[in-house]
C-alpha cells in the first residue's frame, strides 16, 4: 500500500541505480519536452538525470495499482507525511516527475505531479478516494484500507488527525498516442 522509494546502490551517490531506468528515461524524456540534443549542447541535469523511481510494493496489490495507473483509472496517491519524514523524503511539488517501477524493478510509467495537498486523515474527500481507484473507489473503503496500512506502518502515531499528503498525477509515458518528435 505504501509507496516505496527505489534506492541507489550503496556507496554510489547519485548514480543511476539500474540500466533499465536509464533506458526508460531516454525513451520517455521526449514526452516532457527534453530532446536528445540537450545532452550534447548543454542540457540541465533535469534533462539528463532520471527522476526518482519508486514502486507501490512487490505484491499482487502493487501490480494491480500499477495496472490502474497505466490504464488511466488511478490518478492519485496518498502517503502519511510521517512516512515521508521517516525516510527523509520531501513532499512532492507540482511539476515533479517520477518513474514507477513494477515489483521486479522494471520501469513502467513516467508520472508528473499535478497537485499536492496536505490534509488530516479524517478530512480526505470522496473525490480523492475515487481518483486513487482502489477497492470499490468509495471514501469508506479508502479510509478502512489506509487506516489499516498506516496503523501497521506507524503504530501508535496513527490518529484521525494524521497529516496525509494527497498527490494527483498524470501519466506522461507510456501513452497510446504518437511519440512526440525529439530534436
Amino acid at each position: 500500500m505504501t509507496d516505496q522509494q527505489v534506492e541507489p546502490p550503496e556507496g554510489v551517490e547519485g548514480a543511476v541505480e539500474d540500466e533499465r531506468i536509464a533506458a526508460f528515461w531516454q525513451a520517455a524524456r521526449g514526452h516532457v519536452g527534453f530532446g536528445k540534443l540537450d545532452a550534447i549542447v548543454g542540457g540541465t541535469p533535469e534533462d539528463v538525470v532520471p527522476p526518482p523511481s519508486w514502486s507501490y510494493g512487490d505484491d499482487a496489490e502493487a501490480e494491480d495499482l500499477l495496472a490502474r495507473v497505466l490504464d488511466g483509472r488511478k490518478t492519485a496517491t496518498a502517503l502519511a507525511v510521517a512516512e515521508l519524514e521517516q525516510v527523509g523524503l520531501e513532499l512532492p511539488r507540482v511539476g515533479d516527475l517520477s518513474i514507477v517501477v513494477d515489483g521486479e524493478g522494471t520501469p513502467r510509467a513516467l508520472l508528473r505531479t499535478t497537485e499536492v495537498e496536505v490534509v488530516p486523515f479524517d478530512q480526505v474527500g470522496a473525490e480523492h478516494a475515487a481518483a486513487e481507484a482502489e477497492d470499490d473507489g468509495s471514501l469508506e473503503q479508502w479510509r478502512v484500507h489506509h487506516e489499516e496500512s498506516w496503523r501497521r506502518v506507524l503504530g501508535e502515531a496513527f490518529s484521525p488527525s494524521l497529516d496525509v499528503m494527497l498527490e494527483r498525477f498524470e501519466l506522461i509515458y507510456p501513452t497510446t498516442g504518437p511519440t512526440p518528435a525529439v530534436d
